[in-house]
């Protein structure tokens, strides 16, 4: 049986079917735009004007981000509260598994300190689970939208520059890259940096992220090999 890869997943996706016929130009081209709607149906817009999810099927719902999990109460964020929080810029690189990497993409957004500021986590939360809103074209052990885990102390460790993004190159986060919100895990392959939040769970222990559901070479700890990185943590 061919082995169960990324480029086999988005393949079955439907999403390279571009690629395949591209030239090593084009395929270049591919990715310094850093395309990333992956895995992800193409089924929703955010429209950062007035805060709603526009669904192909003309629903609209405002975009909430739920806070729950092991917190003493959960709490739900709007658009405009998430900008509303103390907002930091920072440059950093993006790494693909695959790869191929994208230097220096500026980045906005707010530090997961101030998730923390919003809510009180429980002792026994010692990790967080990230949920992305809409479908996946399949579902892996039966998880049928991306989820990735992290640990709650990487996500405060300063060191690791771990953004709760809402802005790329001094615009609004376009939605290919995860509007309204996404995170950005500079140390980390990309595919830790989960799109399109929608719930932030505080848990126990980690959770297989969708990737590693699909394949288990795609490790819940993806470490940046150190030969590929300019900066260190």
């Amino acid at each position: 049986m061919k082995e169960l890869t990324r480029r086999l997943f988005l393949k079955i996706l439907g999403e390279l079917t571009l690629v395949a016929g591209m030239t090593s130009t084009l395929c270049a081209s591919f990715i310094e735009a850093l395309f990333v709607r992956t895995v992800e149906k193409d089924s929703f817009r955010f429209n950062p004007e007035t805060g709603m999810i526009e669904w192909k099927d003309n629903k609209k719902e405002e975009y909430r981000l739920v806070i729950d999990g092991l917190v003493k109460k959960k709490k739900k964020l709007s658009y405009r509260d998430l900008k509303s929080l103390p907002q930091v810029e920072q440059v950093s690189d993006f790494h693909c598994i695959e790869g191929w990497s994208v230097a220096d993409i500026q980045w906005g957004g707010f530090r997961f300190s101030e998730i923390i500021r919003q809510i009180n986590p429980a002792a026994q939360a010692t990790h967080v689970v990230f949920h992305s809103f809409g479908k996946t074209g399949i579902a892996p052990g039966g998880q049928d939208h991306y989820i990735e885990s992290l640990p709650l102390s990487e996500l405060i460790d300063p060191r690791r520059k771990i953004l709760l993004v809402l802005d790329m190159n001094n615009n609004r986060l376009p939605e290919d890259h995860g509007a309204p919100l996404r995170l950005i895990a500079p140390y980390d392959l990309g595919y830790k940096s989960i799109k399109f939040i929608t719930r932030i769970e505080f848990a126990k222990v980690a959770k297989p992220g969708w990737w590693t559901l699909a394949n288990p070479a795609y490790s819940i700890e993806a470490r940046v090999p150190e030969s590929r990185l300019r900066k260190k943590p």
